[in-house]
Formats: C-alpha cells, structure tokens, sequence
C-alpha cells in the first residue's frame, strides 16, 4: 500500500471511530428517555430506541438515502442531550425533524418552545391486550408489543388465548415467538414457566390460555381487566361472532385482524382512524392490502382526482393455501402454494371505499398468489381527473413519504436494485417504487411494496393505541402536504 492510499485509510478509520463514538453516547440517553420520562425519539419516524452503535450509523445514512436533508451524528447527539436536561414528559419526538427546524435561538430556547405541549404530559393508563390465536400476525403483534412497552404504561400485552396443540404446546408457542423464518429471531430473551403456564419474554410475562370458546374465557381470574382482545384467527368476521369474546369477563372490545363484514368499522390507520369512539367495541383493522393501497389512494385522489382504477395484487402465498395439492374448497387454492403462481380473487379494492366512501364505485381488483412467504406488491392502474408526469407524481409521493401526515403509512423508494426481500420489516403500510411509476397524461401506473406481514401488524397497533388512547403527542407536528409543493 502507497503513502497515499495508507493516509487515505487512516483518514477513513479515524472518521469512523469518530463516528461510533458519537453515537455510543447516544444509546444510553435513549433508553433514559424512554425509561424516565415515556419519550420514544425517532429519525424521520424510525425508532432510535433499541440500536447498537452501527444502527444509529446506518439509519443516519439511510435517512438522508430516503431524501431527507443529510443529519449529523453531532446534532442529533446535541439534540437527546438537550432533551435529557428539558425532561419533557410522555411523547414521540422525531429528534430529526427538530435538527432541520431549528431556529437561531439557543438550544435550550429552542426545544422548550418546540416541545411545549410535551411538558408535563404524563403517559397513557396501561390497557391490557390479549390476542386470539397466535399464527403469523399474532406473534408479530407480540413482538411489537413486548419492544413497545418497555416502560410499563400504553398497551400492555397480558395473555393469548389458542388450542392446545401438543403435550409440549408451550414450548413450541414459545419457540415460534423466539425463531420466524422471515423475520429473523425476537430481539431478547424467551424463557418459558410451565407452572404458571407463561411466556416471558424481555420480561413481560404473557398467560397462555388455552380455550375453543372466545365466551368462556374468565380473563379476571388471570388479572386482566378491561382488555382489548385481538382476534387474528380469522375464524369470525361479523358482528355476532366476534360478540362472543365480549361475553368473556374481563373484555372491553374486540378488534379483528382482517376484513370484517356486515356493518363493522373496517379501519385503515391514517385514513379513518378518526372515526373510533368510545363506543365502537368491535372494530376491524382491515386487510394487508387495504391498508397498503388506501394512503397511496387517498393521497393520489387529494392531488389528482381518482375517476376509476383497477388493484392487482401480486400476492405471497398465505396459510390458507396447501403446501402440496390437495383438497381446498376456494377455487383454485388447492394446488400447490410453493409450485404455483395462482389466480384469486380480492376484496381489497372494493373495501377500500369502507375506509375512503370517495372511491365508492370506483376500483375493481384481483390477486395472483406467488410462490414467496412474504412481501406482497400491488399494482395501480388510474385514470385521474387531471394529467400527470412522472417526475411531478413521484415528487408528490415522495414528500408525502417525508412530511405528510401519512408518513407513517407511505414510504417511497428509488432504486433499480430492491427486490421484494428488501422490504421485509418495513413498518410501513406500502411503499411506492417510484422508478417503476408510469405516467400518460390522465393514465398512471404505481407499484406498491409492502410487507403483508409485519407492514400490516404496525397498522394494527396503530389501531389499537387510537382504541385505547394510548399514543402519545407527536412532535413536531406533521403538516399538510400539495401538489405544487
């Protein structure tokens, strides 16, 4: 190795090194500010909370890779020290957000008056969870509860209720929670207490109840009170069967992990999340595609106009299908899920005008089930009110991704490189590939990511904090995102 090429990979270490230092002194002011004070701090809506040195590096670098404006290790460690001395009460806080917006005041001025409905809030009474079954959704619905309550208030999961499968039931229910073969291992610690009957996990202990009757179930006996049961069984999706699980003691509502029917609530987070009221008991999260589809919808019709469009989902292949061909009483469904691509029908564009009435009458759709567990695409073919380019609709996206408030919901990528792996994880409801987009005047295509299984469960839980009025002030607040900018 020359001098040259020697100085330039010294140069490259030691900014390195100064790099990880910087955000080793992170780690511990994020988890006291979650711990002491009920804040959870984010980067553009990605959780701080829970990194190693290399992911507080990496997402630095990815946020700025999504299009924000390029963050320094140095102000976002200005930022948490600053929040550590403020000690503003229960909150969100998007650390990022505040960087970009500061003003010349001094630091302290400036996030006292930026985080003012912050100070002194206290947080959420816990409300206590149980899920109904504990298949795909539900033991991502686990993981997510067990990371988000680390501070003992919010939505606290108490217990899940299945069929006892085996002699070894517990253990096996508490080795799926451990191992997922598409979402990697739990973040943790899983130990089982077979006296008790219980799953520990990170600490949070988890009754597993083991019942075939949702209205026979005493959950007070077990402590719980109040609950809200999450049924991600699939087994009833009206009115009168989930009605059974508020004949349980210890239930308050009941929220139904897919499409519900009759004259349910179907609920998209971010569209009509505002219409819960205390007196909706049964409501319905939806389906994965409805929630993956209606913000990019909602968002295009806002700036556009939407006069008709057709949804086809490309699909992974779902438990409801046969490994091998075998009976199945759907059309179709009985061949082979891993040798087979196969057509299917979805209700997802039609139960998108529950969430959205606007679109009534305006979408059709269909489903091709594909030979992948996970990741699923839609495809959206519009005629809008008024003409489009490219450039000018994917910019709209984008900054709806960044600063609306659907960010939460949207995401957008352009890369010629993502494949439907990359987007494994993503807590988003869809993301759009805007390289993919295709405009002609009215007639546009929009290809959407989303992660049908985990994208799909932090909806849920978006639903759930909204039932029990558990989320926390977000700051800053979001704002309204147009057409021209």
């Amino acid at each position: 190795m020359n001098d040259f090429a020697a100085q330039g990979f010294v140069t490259h270490r030691d900014d390195w090194m100064a790099r990880e230092e910087l955000a080793e002194r992170m780690v511990p002011l994020v988890g006291a500010l979650r711990r002491d004070h009920e804040v959870v701090t984010s980067l553009h809506g990605h959780r701080l909370l829970g990194l190693s040195t290399t992911g507080i590096i990496e997402l630095h670098e990815r946020v700025a890779q999504l299009g924000h404006e390029e963050l320094a290790l140095d102000d976002t460690l200005a930022v948490l020290e600053g929040l550590r001395d403020l000690e503003p009460g229960a909150s969100s806080i998007d650390v990022a957000r505040l960087v970009a917006g500061r003003t010349d005041a001094p630091l302290d001025e400036y996030l006292r008056e930026a985080l003012a409905p912050a100070m002194g809030a206290t947080p959420a009474e816990p409300t206590d969870v149980v899920l109904y079954g504990f298949g795909r959704i539900g033991r991502l619905l686990a993981r997510i509860l067990i990371a988000h309550n680390s501070g003992g208030s919010g939505l606290r999961l108490r217990a899940i209720v299945v069929r006892r499968g085996s002699e070894n039931d517990l253990v096996k229910r508490a080795s799926l929670l451990m191992r997922d073969s598409v979402h990697g291992r739990f973040a943790g610690s899983v130990t089982v207490d077979e006296d008790a009957e219980q799953i520990i996990a990170n600490g949070t202990r988890i009754q597993v109840i083991y019942s075939n009757d949702p209205a026979s179930v005493d959950y007070t006996g077990y402590g719980i009170q109040n609950a809200i049961v999450v049924d991600n069984t699939g087994r009833w999706r009206d009115e009168a069967g989930l009605s059974r699980h508020l004949e349980a003691k210890g239930v308050a509502r009941v929220l139904l992990t897919a499409p519900g029917k009759g004259v349910l609530k179907n609920i998209v987070h971010g569209i009509n999340d505002a219409t819960i009221t205390p007196e909706d008991r049964i409501l319905s999260a939806a389906s994965c595609t409805t929630n993956a589809i209606t913000p990019v919808l909602k968002a295009v019709d806002e700036a556009y106009g939407i006069v008709r469009g057709h949804v086809e989902t490309v699909h992974s292949f779902t438990n409801d299908q046969n490994l091998i061909d075998n009976f199945h009483s759907g059309d179709r469904r009985g061949r082979s899920a891993v040798l087979n691509m196969v057509i299917t029908e979805t209700g997802a564009a039609k139960a998108v005008a529950r969430a959205l009435p606007e679109l009534e009458g305006k979408l059709t759709g269909s489903s091709i089930r594909v030979p992948t567990p996970d990741v699923s695409l839609a495809v959206l073919h519009l005629t809008l009110e008024r003409p489009a380019t490219k450039d000018e609709l994917n910019d709209y996206l984008r900054r709806v991704s960044l600063h609306s408030k659907l960010r939460q919901q949207i995401d957008y990528v352009e890369s010629p490189e993502v494949v439907s792996t990359d987007f494994v994880g993503s807590h988003r409801a869809g993301i759009v590939d805007g390289l993919a987009t295709i405009a002609n005047e009215q007639d546009v295509i929009l290809y959407v990511w989303y992660d049908n299984e985990y994208g799909y469960s932090c909806q849920v839980i978006r639903v759930l904090e909204v039932m029990a009025g558990s989320h926390p002030v977000v700051l800053p607040p979001r704002r309204e995102v147009t057409l021209q900018g």
